[in-house]
């Protein structure tokens, strides 16, 4: 599972749109909220459609660029009108901005409602091997971390319904509150499995009657369930952590992905590094990933990617290009490992997606060569074994090492097979 942090915009929004269904029209979210962008004109703001609400509400803005501690930093902004927040976005946009040790540009921001409020709660749900937990505690706010005495743990096995589970007994709360909150609880708790989150904090949260007010939001979604998830994700993006600017490569790839039906990713992580992988599906290549860590080479994975969805040809051929591309800049003394791998597939074309790799991987003969790069290839699924017969006749072609497995091997075997030399 690969965990993708997503914007507090898009979090609040999906809540908003949600969670009365969940909480069987109990509870509302209120979804005002804009984003603001380098590309918004910001003459224009409250003048929009659906923006009105902008001009006679008072408003909180801040960064939402997927760090904290932004109050501590002096960047939110309380209790402003309009003008004020435009200003503020105006001081602050497509500026450096330090949080901590890390410093990047600040370029996206949120403007929302500024609800006065008592009471602060905070409610976190991750995901465990066995276990989702619910983390809730009425002292919610930046000194949370200080009052953890306060925080009750309520775990639910996975698989297990949320109705079945005691929340309220677990609450320390006056016995009044105790089945409103169990109820909003519950119905975030079937939003966030629903919707694929592997974590989602609240904090603070205010309820106010049965409006739940979502101060603050911290959400990743785990990317592997794309596949069921993305119709009601909708269009959501996936930001680079604060900070990490991508290269010219990425920013390709990503590119690419925009345009297709189809899934491509790509991460560098180490420019340097041995082993690279061209992995088909967002399962399999947390798990070459994580194996290669495993084996003790996490130091020398170069990067961390994926394709899937039955890409065409063309798309698979620029995205092992970039690969290949990538790899063979910097030689060096012990040679380089490319694993070209993936599960069972169901409906992607293992052959059609290969005849991308192999054209690539033609024109890269000579490159493969001088940077002693060795291949080892596994695939399943309709038309392998056209496919591995046609990487099979390709290492006799380049005169580059290249090993093939079906699915009789196992999905990681040919990493250890790879890298045992390495050691």
């Amino acid at each position: 599972m690969a965990q993708c942090g997503i914007r507090e915009f898009d979090a609040k929004l999906m809540l908003a749109r949600n969670l009365p269904k969940y909480s069987s029209e109990q509870f509302s979210v209120n979804g005002k909220l804009v984003l603001v962008t380098p590309e918004t004109d910001l003459k224009k703001l409250g003048k929009e459609k659906g923006q009105e609400w902008l001009n006679d509400s008072k408003l909180v803005v801040k960064p939402d660029q997927l760090f904290g501690k932004r109050g501590k930093h002096g960047l939110i902004l309380l209790n402003a009108d309009l003008k004020g927040a435009v200003k503020f976005i105006e001081d602050r946009m497509n500026k450096q901005c330090t949080v901590g040790k890390t410093t990047g540009t600040l370029t996206h921001f949120l403007i929302e409602p500024f609800v006065p409020h008592d009471k602060e709660y905070y409610v976190t749900i991750s995901t465990e091997r066995n276990n989702d937990v619910i983390f809730f505690s009425t002292q919610g706010g930046v000194d949370v971390e200080e009052n953890w005495a306060s925080v009750v743990k309520i775990e639910v096995p996975v698989g297990a319904e949320i109705e079945k589970i005691d929340v309220e007994g677990k609450l320390k709360i006056p016995a009044g509150e105790k089945k409103k909150v169990a109820s909003f609880i519950r119905a975030l708790y079937k939003f966030f499995v629903e919707f694929g989150f592997t974590f989602f904090e609240i904090n603070p949260a205010t309820i106010v009657g049965d409006l739940v007010v979502p101060l603050d939001v911290v959400a990743r979604v785990d990317d592997a369930a794309a596949f069921e998830c993305e119709e009601k994700w909708g269009a959501l993006e996936f930001p680079p952590a604060f900070g990490l600017a991508l290269s010219k490569e990425e920013q390709f790839i990503q590119s690419l992905d925009e345009k297709s039906g189809a899934s491509l990713k790509l991460t560098l992580l180490n420019p340097n590094g041995r082993v690279w992988t061209l992995v088909a599906g967002g399962g399999a290549s947390v798990i070459y990933a994580d194996t290669i860590v495993d084996l003790g080479f996490g130091g020398e994975l170069a990067n961390y990617g994926e394709y899937s969805g039955d890409p065409n040809t063309e798309e698979t051929y620029q995205y092992a290009k970039t690969v290949l591309d990538l790899m063979t800049r910097k030689k060096h003394v012990k040679g380089k490992v490319l694993l070209i791998g993936g599960g069972i597939a169901n409906f992607t074309d293992v052959a059609n997606t290969f005849k991308g790799i192999i054209q690539a991987l033609r024109e890269f003969k000579d490159k493969l060569k001088e940077n002693n790069v060795r291949i080892f290839v596994r695939r399943g699924g309709p038309n392998y074994e056209v496919g591995l017969k046609l990487m099979k006749a390709l290492g006799a072609e380049l005169g580059v090492p290249i090993q093939v497995f079906g699915p009789e091997t196992h999905m990681t075997k040919i990493i250890s097979l790879s890298l045992k030399k390495e050691s």
